[in-house]
């Protein structure tokens, strides 16, 4: 039997994340280079998929920051 696919990646630097929950243990990370871009796909997500859709933010090297959607849209 074959064994569940694991993250087969690294965050890269200064990149914005978010996840869209795709069923039982199947998240699809999406990355976007510049803030506005990846604004603007987030938005579209949320649109079909209000629900399954989580904001991770933009990756300095060891964790996450500007994590909050809703200030980031509003400046």
């Amino acid at each position: 039997m074959a064994r569940p696919r694991t993250k087969k990646f690294e965050y890269g630097k200064g990149m914005y994340y978010f996840n869209i929950k795709k069923g039982y243990n199947n998240n699809i990370t999406i990355k976007r280079v510049e803030l506005k871009k990846a604004i603007d796909a987030y938005k579209q997500y949320l649109k079909t998929q209000k629900d399954n859709c989580e904001w991770l933010g933009k990756w300095d090297g060891k964790k996450f920051i500007e994590d909050n959607f809703e200030k980031l849209e509003v400046a």
